[in-house]
């Protein structure tokens, strides 16, 4: 696997960071990373981010609803936006030529959105539908509870879609607030992947954005304290349990992030011969599907694995769980199985970056943080470096902070 992209970096007078992707082909990727999520939100104002996010298609001084939504899709594009804990991205995918269509629409949301207070209520509605079909999906729902007993305490502990006291009280102006503190140019990173050449993106960027001109106060997140292990059990009257173990691990600056990576895939990642699935599903039948995976935040993490099965089966899925951290953590992986784990993880990389809006969003995502995307071939270095005494000692360090567990059933 070699590098596929060639990276270009940018910065304009106003401190807007720009991150330029060349490739061929007939389809341009392009879009804003914000530094907000969930993480930057009171207990007042819980789903904020989010909300945000929602409503900024809504209307600008110029553009209705229907002529954002319209603007991209009218040539085959799209327009799409996404909040997590940290990061708000908000990007369009498009034919080869909408340019300058896809960089002046997405400047006129972010300095010209006005949160119609008619569009605000009916979005709310919206928000709260989202809201109660979620929580009737308990094997989504069992994730953010994790998280809000994980980071309890925390600006982490909370879910980022808000809840039904918060969302009724976000206005016009609350939401134009938010908009001016946060999506700022030295709180941005412009991404852009396809065929242009970096220095037709950055004068069409340079356009449209070098005008705009917002403060940037510096915000500063509290480590999540990390707590006691807990062992907890909802009672929802569901026919399956759906149960998470996880445990917390260093986050996306960490030297062992790659280690992590590595055991997450060994463990449970996406993969018929990972060890929870040869146990759980293979050898026992004990459940249809199990899986783990990683959360990594700019100061902390997680590792989990999440499992649905029938009632009688939880106790034993929690016990081969905790034996495969435990036995990982006590006896030495062989040098060709970590080998094998090492090739496979890294044709999965290979698979997974054909995918170029993923690649986009994630050029996006590490200018937003790093400040540069990291070149392929060093995480290639970093993964074929991670010896059997790493791997055991990752694991040993989740073994002796114990699994937390959360169960809805």
């Amino acid at each position: 696997m070699t590098n596929k992209y060639k990276y270009t970096y940018g910065t304009l007078a106003n401190g807007l960071r720009t991150v330029h992707c060349q490739n061929r082909g007939n389809v341009e990727y392009c879009g804003l990373a914000v530094q907000v999520g969930s993480r930057n939100e009171t207990p007042r104002t819980y789903g904020l981010a989010h909300f945000v996010e929602h409503s900024i298609f809504k209307g600008t001084k110029r553009r209705h609803s229907w002529h954002i939504i319209n603007r991209m899709e009218s040539i085959g594009g799209e327009l799409n936006a996404y909040t997590s804990e940290e990061t708000t991205m908000l990007y369009s995918v498009f034919p080869k030529g909408g340019l300058t269509r896809a960089v002046e629409l997405m400047h006129d949301l972010v300095a010209n959105s006005e949160f119609p207070e008619r569009q605000i209520e009916r979005e709310r509605e919206v928000v709260l539908d989202e809201i109660a079909s979620y929580l009737d999906s308990p094997s989504e729902a069992v994730f953010d509870s994790f998280n809000d007993l994980m980071f309890s305490g925390s600006s982490l502990g909370h879910n980022i879609l808000g809840n039904t006291e918060t969302i009724p009280t976000f206005t016009s102006q609350i939401c134009r607030q938010f908009l001016e503190r946060y999506y700022t140019p030295k709180n941005m990173v412009f991404f852009y992947l396809g065929p242009s050449s970096a220095e037709r993106v950055a004068s069409v960027v340079g356009k449209f954005f070098e005008k705009l001109d917002r403060p940037t106060i510096k915000h500063t997140l509290q480590p999540p304290a990390i707590l006691e292990p807990f062992d907890k059990y909802n009672h929802i009257g569901s026919h399956q349990c759906h149960t998470l173990m996880g445990a917390r691990i260093p986050g996306m600056f960490a030297n062992e992030k790659h280690t992590f990576a590595l055991l997450n895939n060994i463990i449970g990642g996406p993969c018929m011969n990972s060890l929870l699935n040869i146990e759980l599903r293979e050898r026992h039948g004990y459940v249809y599907s199990v899986d783990s995976s990683t959360s990594l935040f700019s100061d902390c993490g997680e590792l989990t694995v999440y499992f649905g099965c029938d009632p009688e089966h939880t106790a034993p899925c929690r016990k081969i769980v905790t034996e495969i951290f435990n036995r990982l953590a006590s006896k030495q992986m062989s040098e060709r199985a970590l080998n094998a784990a090492k090739k496979q993880y890294l044709g999965q990389m290979a698979v997974a970056s054909e995918n170029n809006e993923q690649a986009a969003l994630a050029a996006g995502r590490s200018t937003l943080f790093k400040g540069f995307v990291t070149p392929v071939h060093e995480i290639i270095e970093h993964i074929r470096s991670v010896s059997t005494d790493d791997i055991r000692n990752a694991a040993e360090g989740i073994a002796k902070q114990g699994l937390s567990v959360l169960t809805f059933g």
